[in-house]
């Protein structure tokens, strides 16, 4: 690539390979030839984030396809003092490769009905294509939480005990284990303390502040910071957590990406099977549903292909929980990415409900006995975990998760001519 101007720098795009997000180090003009490639691996639905260098006056970007000459709903976005790019690729074959270019504009993007966010004073409320995802909420108990989770066509895969009491999920003895409210994040030993139960000897993780809440036609997210607070009043320490929710064709995928950071002082998570990044499924998928109803009731499987109880407490790249609701199959994959902490994580997953990544608990799990899962944060250190989630329609095979991993674990080759 030739020399390139200041004036004409301030609207190149740099992009790099980062995690599940494809970005790559090159500048370019305002518009700019974009190749995304696939040598050894199928992608399908897969997001895209570039890195792009351009000036605030930049608010909108449009990407067209270079052969067919057709426009690619794309997002700019911000990322602190860094501009951003995503789009979705909806296939790109092994051996294959995309042409792109990009353009930037300073004119503001109209309205979408692709990721909405709308913040409430109890919740953030995220709407895919119309239609409620979930709510983020941020008060009335001792954790944020998302409830409810509903797939792509609307269905719930999450139970609704403690929040709402229904009769099928008496009748299936769903009515357990109160702190467990569909999906969450914390830890069962934390300086010697319980933050994953909930009542008055047990921690609290406090939403503090929203630092960020967009969406757009491809994508929203969420940057929210919580403070752990000691049942004593004491902030022991924060996380800063980042959730991407991306408008796919099939199903819905979201990455959920948390640093613990440990401004107070020294910070150990203890080794126990009771914590972290955890799911409280749909009552009919829980394997232990076929010992009250035989027509119902689901599987878990991980990636090396053991299943239901057989996969609880072991190393897994990913976990996929599947069964029916409301009479159709859907599951709930949840993916480990290789840069997370500890990776590949340990599964707390059981077959009355819970699904639950855990790299703290080893002693507990099977083969565990005398070993040490715990680990200590310094003062002003960090740690990160990161995971994307899909939920899906169809069984474990059908959905392939297996390849959603491996697209997610190893991103496109991207360059900038």
């Amino acid at each position: 690539m030739g020399k390139t101007s200041g004036k004409r720098a301030l609207f190149g795009v740099a992009v790099l390979i980062l995690g599940g997000w494809a970005i790559s180090t090159f500048a370019a003009a305002p518009s700019t030839a974009i190749q995304v490639s696939a040598p050894d691996r199928d992608y399908r639905d897969y997001p895209v984030t570039a890195v792009v260098s351009a000036p605030a006056s930049a608010k909108s970007a449009t990407l067209t396809d270079a052969k067919s000459g057709q426009t690619v709903a794309c997002q700019l976005w911000r990322d602190g003092e860094k501009a951003m790019l995503t789009w979705i690729i909806p296939e790109l074959g092994k051996g294959s490769s995309l042409g792109f270019k990009v353009a930037l504009s300073d004119t503001a993007p109209g309205p979408s009905d692709g990721v909405v966010i709308r913040q409430g004073s109890d919740a953030a409320e995220i709407l895919i294509g119309g239609a409620l995802f979930t709510r983020y909420v941020t008060s009335g108990v001792s954790k944020p939480y998302c409830y409810p989770i509903f797939d792509a066509t609307g269905t719930p895969v999450t139970r609704d005990f403690p929040m709402k009491e229904i009769e099928m999920e008496a009748k299936l003895k769903d009515r357990d284990h109160a702190h467990q409210r569909s999906l969450w994040f914390t830890h069962g030993d934390v300086n010697g303390m319980d933050f994953w139960g909930e009542g008055a000897k047990a921690g609290k993780t406090v939403h503090r502040t929203f630092e960020a809440i967009e969406g757009g036609p491809v994508m929203g997210r969420l940057r929210a910071l919580t403070d752990w607070i000691a049942p004593g009043g004491e902030k022991v320490c924060e996380d800063q957590r980042e959730i991407r929710f991306y408008k796919v064709a099939n199903g819905r995928l979201f990455d959920w990406d948390i640093t613990v950071r440990a401004t107070q002082g020294p910070v150990k998570f203890g080794d126990t099977k009771e914590g972290m990044f955890g799911f409280r499924l749909a009552s009919t998928m829980k394997v232990d549903a076929k010992k009250i109803d035989p027509k119902i009731g689901g599987t878990i499987v991980n990636c090396d292909g053991l299943k239901d109880g057989d996969a609880w407490g072991k190393p897994a790249k990913w976990v996929d929980y599947c069964g029916p609701v409301q009479g159709k199959t859907v599951g709930i994959a949840v993916l480990d990415h290789p840069s997370s902490f500890r990776y590949p994580t340990y599964w707390h997953v059981r077959t009355y409900g819970l699904f639950a990544a855990n790299p703290f608990g080893i002693h507990d799990f099977p083969g565990g006995k005398g070993k040490d899962g715990s680990h200590t944060i310094a003062k002003d250190d960090s740690i990160t975990f990161r995971y994307r989630v899909f939920i899906h329609s169809g069984t474990t095979e059908e959905a392939k998760v297996a390849e959603v991993f491996d697209q997610f674990a190893n991103p496109p080759k991207i360059t900038v001519n």
